[in-house]
């Protein structure tokens, strides 16, 4: 394999030292260009100052992209329509209606956790929403912004990846269906060839079959669930949680938060009344017309009779839909509270403002990862780490170090889909020239090439909310208004116990059938109970404004040192 950059390893270095920078320094948008500065550098053949160009070209080309753009657009209304709900006091009507559900630090983050079911078909709108949405209930709670961003970002993306029907399903099957030709196109053998094909003619089906060896995303679910009903935590996170609870602020003093909701031009005025639809129907808004807007625009993609639901949805445009939906959740916001006089047209478009320049850090940040993620692209760091897996190997390891693989790539480039894309056409044909598949469905090691493909697909979601430079991760930090790197800082040790024991019990022995997946999620759950037993703390133990969980009972937030 020819990389642009020789020797490989040299393309792994740029992102590294952004990622290292900033868990650092803290500093993350220097951090971000440092990488994309250096990247840029090596391309240009050592020049600094042909080098700088091609970084600022690098963060121009992020973004003219046309997805980029309109995940920057949706972001940015999204913001705007939270300003005017703010502003409207229709943000507290919410959090005084579900103060009667939330009515502990416990149910506060169990309606978080649950709220992942209602916007299952897109990891975007899926952080961005509940982010937004919540943050005012956990505020009050005295929940930390870490934990918040920890709750939404570990739900997101597994959630997208392991269920059926989101907007992840039609990039999956493409990948499936066509690393699977590759092997038939390979395949010296002509009944194998015949079978591989017959595969790759239906590869939804392959990907539902891989499901249940998705052992990272479904642990991650479970863990996520574990902390809350366990009211237990470990290193950094319980250091914020007990920060938060013990008054010393919902986030860490000198943090700067992705975006900044607690602007003067944001808050209710004293007389606003704090009527809950007026932020409930706007989000609901946006969740119809998303749905709304995959629908159509998949549906437009295909013939009359082919127009089922897993078809719609992986033909849908989802960045169309989101973009529609952020609109028309703004002008809902802005009409409601325009027609009831809680503001004037003129003060709803000012909040409107407002929200939208909260969210303008979070978009430089999200900017500078996409630029790095051009950067690593150009200089081939994924398919260096590709083809690190082409060396000969025991076929029954190949989906833990596809897993090891998928995940360096995905922290070391931020992107879940640029991981799949550059792995699936290497792992698949190389499983089956290994063994993987043979006689394929039913067939002999038909387990190792499900879970190999499910290992890409675990691995990238693993790395991708892990790594800084994850748009997804920005996204996170951006809706729970959270600092990036005390977001990844609580969140990396999490996500690693949880794919330490995904490797035990999942990759490797349900991949040489030592044990069903089903029992292998099952006793990697009672593992990551036993965990959480042994090493967990409830960061609200002992302290003296402790209200105990499940008492009701709620410290208050002008005495406790709140930081927003």
């Amino acid at each position: 394999m020819t990389l642009p950059i020789e020797p490989g390893w040299l393309s792994l270095i740029p992102p590294l030292v952004a990622i290292l920078l900033a868990l650092l320094t803290r500093e993350v948008i220097l951090s971000l260009f440092a990488g994309v500065w250096m990247g840029a550098v090596f391309l240009a053949g050592n020049n600094p100052v042909t080098g700088t160009g091609g970084a600022l070209q690098f963060l121009v080309d992020a973004l003219v992209d046309p997805d980029h753009m309109a995940i920057v657009m949706f972001s940015l209304l999204l913001g705007g329509m939270v300003g005017v709900m703010a502003r409207s006091g229709g943000t507290q009507g919410i959090v005084e209606v579900l103060e009667k559900l939330a009515t502990n630090r416990t149910r506060g983050q169990f309606l978080t956790w649950a709220s992942a079911v209602f916007i299952f078909f897109d990891d975007y709108a899926n952080t961005l929403i509940r982010g937004n949405a919540l943050r005012p209930m956990t505020d009050r709670l005295l929940i930390s912004r870490e934990k918040l961003a920890y709750i939404v970002d570990s739900t997101a993306a597994p959630l997208a990846v392991s269920a059926v029907v989101t907007t992840w399903i039609g990039f999956q099957i493409t990948q499936v269906r066509d690393g699977l030709a590759g092997a038939a196109e390979r395949a010296t053998d002509p009944a194998i060839a015949q079978q591989l094909q017959a595969g790759a003619d239906n590869p939804f089906l392959v990907v539902l079959h891989s499901i249940p060896y998705l052992f990272y995303p479904i642990l991650a679910l479970a863990f996520v669930l574990l902390v809350i009903l366990m009211r237990r935590d470990f290193g950094a996170m319980y250091k914020a949680e007990r920060r938060s609870y013990s008054g010393g602020g919902l986030i860490r003093p000198g943090a700067v938060p992705a975006s900044d909701p607690s602007a003067e031009a944001l808050q209710p005025p004293p007389d606003a009344p704090h009527r809950w639809y007026n932020a409930a129907v706007p989000v609901l808004v946006v969740i119809g017309v998303a749905l709304a807007g995959l629908w159509g625009t998949g549906a437009a993609a295909l013939a009359p009779g082919d127009r089922t639901i897993v078809n719609v949805i992986g033909e849908a445009d989802p960045f169309s839909a989101l973009l529609w939906a952020s609109f028309a959740g703004c002008v809902t916001a802005i009409a409601l509270v325009a027609g009831q006089k809680i503001l004037s047209v003129k003060e709803a478009l000012d909040a409107w403002m407002g929200g939208i320049q909260s969210m303008l850090m979070a978009v430089i940040i999200l900017v500078l990862a996409w630029g790095l993620g051009g950067v690593t692209g150009e200089l081939g760091t994924g398919p260096y780490l590709a083809s690190l897996l082409q060396e000969t190997l025991p076929l029954g390891l190949l989906p833990g170090l596809v897993f090891l693989v998928a995940a360096l790539t995905a922290f070391s480039t931020g992107t879940s889909w640029g991981t799949m894309a550059i792995l699936f056409p290497v792992v698949i044909p190389l499983a089956v020239a290994m063994g993987a598949g043979v006689g394929f469905a039913g067939g002999e090691h038909y387990a190792i090439l499900l879970g190999t493909i499910s290992s890409v697909m675990a691995g990238a979601v693993f790395g991708d909310h892990s790594s800084p430079i994850s748009d997804t991760t920005v996204l996170s930090s951006m809706a729970s208004s959270c600092d990036l790197v005390d977001h990844v800082r609580t969140q990396l040790p999490y996500a690693l116990v949880v794919a330490v024991v995904a490797l035990a019990v999942g990759e490797i022995p349900a991949a040489l059938e030592w044990i069903h997946p089903v029992w292998a999620i099952a006793m990697g759950i009672v593992i990551l109970w036993g965990i959480l037993r042994i090493w967990g703390r409830n960061p609200a133990e002992g302290l003296p404004t402790e209200a105990g969980p499940g008492s009701g009972e709620v410290p208050s937030t002008e005495t406790a040192g709140v930081a927003s």
